[in-house]
């Protein structure tokens, strides 16, 4: 691979970043502080690479976020219980894995956030479906034009291109600016993350 396809790479995931819509993102973060103050849960999933990117949020969330105050974030990742997807896909189908959990935990006025490159898995569909219709706030986070699960969040998060990985990159990148920005609201501006991770490297 030539240098110059690396160049156009990290040019597009750059170009996506700059159209990004910064007042949905500001507005996440608000709800999501909202959640956190009211003690509502946060429900995250996706398939394939936004399962791992799900996974990696709710562990922010649980540590990086939240360690330290009193009043933590109540999170749940969807994607990683493996035996309950595994017995729900094959008894009732792929397409109920995220929406029979969501029947079981889910409580009006939690926060529901599905992520899908697509915005078309048809389990994140469904499982937005239902939260809508049950009184979850509901956030999508897709590329591409969106999909099905733009039409049906209170909030959309939209990486605005037709590239699978670069959609992906820009949802982690998105995560990792909300999860900078609550750490500064919450346990102020001086207080760094990377202080504690620089301190056990040098230990």
């Amino acid at each position: 691979m030539k240098n110059s396809e690396f160049h156009t790479y990290f040019s597009r995931v750059s170009e996506t970043l700059n159209k990004l819509d910064i007042k949905a993102v500001e507005n996440f973060v608000e709800q999501l502080l909202q959640a956190r103050e009211h003690e509502h849960t946060l429900f995250i999933f996706g398939n394939g690479g936004s399962a791992a990117t799900a996974s990696h949020v709710t562990g922010d969330f649980l540590k990086g976020i939240s360690y330290g105050l009193d009043k933590r974030f109540r999170v749940m990742c969807l994607s990683d219980n493996i035996s309950g997807m595994t017995a729900i896909s094959n008894d009732l189908g792929y397409d109920e894995v995220f929406v029979e959990q969501l029947k079981a935990f889910m409580r009006k006025n939690d926060m529901v956030i599905g992520i899908s490159g697509s915005g078309n898995s048809a389990n994140v569909v469904k499982a937005m479906e239902y939260a809508s219709r049950n009184g979850a706030r509901t956030v999508a986070m897709c590329g591409y034009k969106g999909g099905k699960i733009r039409e049906l969040a209170d909030l959309v998060i939209h990486a605005p291109i037709n590239d699978m990985e670069i959609a992906e990159d820009i949802h982690v990148i998105i995560f990792h600016a909300v999860k900078q920005v609550l750490i500064k609201r919450l346990k102020g501006e001086s207080y760094s993350m990377g202080d504690i991770y620089d301190a056990r490297v040098k230990e």
